[in-house]
């Protein structure tokens, strides 16, 4: 039974993952209202973006921060 489900998933893990997406961001709307939920989402790009960037170069929050602080005071 778990193998026939993951199978399922696995042949429509894009449907499936933007389905529930969807019904988060719909309970979200209806239950905390349109600014709480954009601030949400915001913050989940933010932080999607910034473990993106962390991926892909692992020196991205030191030079971040040499830009917004004196180079070195942050250790």
């Amino acid at each position: 039974m778990l193998r026939k489900l993951y199978k399922f998933y696995r042949k429509y893990h894009y449907c499936i993952n933007g389905a529930l997406i969807g019904l988060a961001a719909g309970l979200m709307l209806v239950f905390l209202g349109i600014l709480k939920t954009i601030v949400i989402l915001l913050c989940l790009y933010g932080g999607y973006f910034i473990g993106k960037k962390l991926t892909q170069d692992r020196d991205f929050i030191k030079r971040i921060l040499d830009r917004i602080l004196p180079p070195g005071s942050y250790k």
